[in-house]
């Protein structure tokens, strides 16, 4: 059976508090791990990092969703080396290019891709701002360039970025279903048209809140029809310390965002029931 899996972003646990109070990695995973995530997001590219992660989860059942940020193909490699010895469900590239050459874009994705095939779990590659997918435009140049390309899609970029009118255009609509049509994997926050990350529990925020789960219904329906019937599809919950977090004139968050998370764990398996029971 196919199922959903919702992680929970390390970076996300960052308190960033006027305090100055930050817990360590293991008592941010066995938090994770209480609340009932499935696993993590983090950077995957340390090697300390990625042994004092696993040794944490071990016998928890949890699965790491690393990510990294190579500028050339080769910074791939030692990656994939992390990867192996301290396994992932998959990677996440951001790659750090902003190459506004198709051609380029193109040969650096297929360089990476090329490196993928040699290893058994997926390598994905993450819409983002400043990166090589920051814009929508070429993002989707680059997928019918590289159709084989396979995203993890945070669709708050393209919509702040881009500064989508409300209500949103179908133009826009089928943009955005064209990035989910090539989606592996979901990174989850709400944004509006001007703030990347909009607080959830806001009842003026709910009109952006309905947007994104319209759009992640249509992903996971989309994901349903292609994937094998045992695959697990991985929608990690990423509402960012600040300045992604909208903080008050203290300096901290407007927000408990940890609470937040946990009602956005609590809202996506309620939209992958619905559609499992809708189906069935």
């Amino acid at each position: 059976m196919q199922k959903l899996l919702v992680l929970q972003s390390l970076w996300a646990m960052e308190r960033r508090h006027t305090d100055g109070f930050e817990p360590s990695i293991e008592e941010n995973i066995r938090k994770i791990a209480e609340a009932g995530f499935d696993g993590i997001n983090s950077h995957w590219v340390d090697r300390d990092v990625a042994r004092r992660a696993t040794a944490t989860m071990a016998g928890t059942g949890m699965q790491v969703e690393g990510i990294c940020f190579p500028k050339t193909v080769d910074e791939l490699k030692p990656v994939l080396e992390i990867c192996t010895e301290f396994p992932v469900l998959h990677l996440n590239i951001q790659a750090d290019s902003r190459t506004r050459s198709l051609g380029e874009a193109a040969a650096l994705v297929e360089g990476w891709m090329d490196l993928a095939s040699e290893v058994d779990f997926a390598v994905y590659f993450e819409t983002h701002r400043d990166r090589l997918t920051m814009d929508l435009d070429f993002t989707l140049d680059l997928l019918a360039r590289v159709p084989e390309m396979r995203l993890i899609a945070d669709l708050s970029h393209y919509l702040v970025a881009r500064e989508f009118a409300f209500p949103v255009s179908q133009e826009n609509h089928a943009m955005m279903q064209k990035i989910m049509d090539h989606a592996g994997a979901y990174h989850g926050r709400v944004a509006s048209h001007e703030q990347i990350q909009v607080e959830i529990s806001f009842p003026h925020h709910r009109m952006w809140l309905d947007l994104f789960c319209h759009w992640w219904r249509y992903g996971f329906d989309n994901w349903r029809r292609k994937a094998a019937p045992t695959a697990a599809l991985a929608f990690c919950c990423e509402l960012g310390p600040k300045p992604y977090a909208i903080t008050g004139r203290d300096g901290n968050d407007t927000t408990d965002r940890w609470n937040e998370a946990l009602d956005l764990m609590a809202l996506v398996r309620e939209l992958w029931s619905a559609q499992a029971s809708n189906a069935a």
